[in-house]
């Protein structure tokens, strides 16, 4: 039985590297370049926790982020990016991956945690319901810098 475990880098480490960049190619359909200075730079972010998931081969077949900030309001969190390598989508990996970041921002002492999801995710949205989010009446801005 295949094993899978997370885990949160915090140097560059190549093979993890190129594992995300294959991961964000699933992800969106937007030409992203994620050099390896720019995954340098994630990895060592304080305010940021990639997480990982690797198969018994080291072999990243997973990911999110969770991103931390401190408002007037409270410390908030954001998950983002989160993706299963087609190969392994099904076998409730997506579930473990945002458990993980659920108990990670409760650690970090995180008092509400968001994120967005496109409506035509039809499995992402039924996981996040599933394990506790609720839809929020908001509007989502965006501005490209």
């Amino acid at each position: 039985m295949e094993e899978f475990t997370i885990i949160v880098p915090t140097a560059f480490d190549k093979q993890h590297y190129q594992g995300v960049v294959c991961l964000l190619a699933q992800l969106t359909t937007r030409c992203i370049t994620l050099t390896p200075e720019m995954y340098h730079t994630l990895v060592e972010d304080p305010s940021s926790d990639l997480c990982l998931l690797v198969d018994n081969q080291a072999q990243v077949v997973g990911m999110l982020t969770l991103n931390t900030c401190m408002s007037p309001t409270g410390k908030r969190g954001w998950i983002e990016d989160v993706v299963v390598d087609e190969a392994y989508r099904g076998k409730a990996l997506g579930r473990k991956l945002v458990d993980y970041a659920i108990g990670l921002a409760r650690e970090r002492g995180i008092q509400v945690l968001m994120l967005t999801s496109k409506p035509k995710r039809v499995a992402a949205n039924a996981l996040y319901r599933s394990v506790g989010f609720e839809s929020k009446e908001t509007n989502v801005y965006k501005m490209q810098l």
